[in-house]
């Protein structure tokens, strides 16, 4: 990259990043996430029967984490090799769907904060948020909504292209940084920012409504399983979304003509930046938790199923 005339070179850290800690955490991430996400699909489509607004959101929230999982092996393929063999088109397909799986599942975690709270709040009667199919409108519609967006993205790409390999470049490292830069803080805004305080917003009021609902009973043990909902929650969106935000756009900023700083703060920079990437990406990882913390049906129904799985092992070995 040209910088004020000079060209900052990858550094030792940054390849070694590259071609370990990336390929280890995507590989990781592949493994442990589409065994997980895999196994909530197949028991969504073949036993779950009653469908709630929650169970749509989640289900949704799957198929964008298996849509994400389903790109990890290229991605681990090209770091560990140092070079992109599957040329520009699944290049810019690849970083699209990583994109649009983080701000879809941004979305529907958000949707399924105000569902809890609707149905804690009014648990014997159906808001007009949580019909099934307003559900399935509003999925439809953050599916849209997310495609729009992320659209950008895919002019902004530029993959590097020489005689002897193909570099597939990561959205903060490409495009002209002026208007990346502009686009990339929209994102982070409205992609990311909103949604997080609409979050905060509605398990702050669970969190009032459990309070004062502990004054009125005796035992707290009802408490423990919706006050660790919210914990999981925004420790996702704390832990995970915000270093990856923060400095991805530093990143890009690092790449501007006014930014004065030297080749040696531009490596540190990008290799904070490369750490965050896959952090990032570990709400694929964790999601299936909440199916088993939220879905009391499809948790019921999944054990059950094991077991009755593990008696019929037990049974053919006899």
């Amino acid at each position: 990259m040209e910088k004020n005339g000079t060209r900052c070179n990858q550094t030792v850290v940054e390849t070694i990043l590259e071609n370990y800690y990336l390929s280890i955490m995507y590989g990781i991430e592949f493994v442990i996430g589409l065994l997980g996400n895999i196994t909530v699909v197949w028991g969504y489509i073949f036993y779950l029967k009653d469908w709630k607004s929650c169970n749509i959101y989640l289900f949704n929230l799957s198929l964008s984490d298996l849509a994400l999982l389903c790109t990890l092996p290229m991605l681990v393929r090209s770091y560990a090799s140092g070079s992109w063999t599957y040329g520009v088109v699944l290049c810019k397909s690849n970083r699209y769907i990583l994109h649009a799986n983080m701000y879809t599942s941004i979305l529907f975690l958000t949707f399924i904060s105000i569902d809890r709270y609707l149905l804690m709040k009014y648990p014997f009667r159906e808001q007009f948020l949580q019909k099934k199919e307003v559900a399935i409108v509003a999925s439809v519609t953050i599916w849209i909504l997310v495609t729009i967006e992320i659209l950008p993205i895919l002019l902004i790409l530029e993959p590097v292209i020489t005689e002897n390999s193909t570099a597939c470049l990561d959205y903060a490292s490409s495009g002209d940084p002026k208007c990346n830069l502009g686009y990339s803080l929209f994102l982070t805004f409205f992609g990311f920012i909103i949604p997080l305080f609409v979050m905060c917003f509605f398990y702050l009021k669970i969190v009032f409504f459990l309070k004062h609902r502990s004054q009125q009973i005796s035992s707290a043990l009802p408490l423990e399983r919706p006050l660790t909902l919210i914990i999981m929650a925004m420790v996702i969106f704390s832990v995970l979304f915000t270093p990856y935000h923060v400095m991805r756009n530093v990143r890009i900023a690092s790449r501007l003509d006014t930014w004065a700083g030297s080749c040696s703060e531009q490596s540190t920079i990008n290799s904070f930046y490369i750490i965050t990437r896959p952090i990032a990406f570990l709400n694929s990882v964790i999601n299936p938790v909440f199916y088993f913390l939220i879905g009391d049906n499809f948790r019921e129904m999944l054990l059950n199923n094991v077991q009755q799985l593990f008696q019929s092992i037990k049974s053919f070995r006899r």
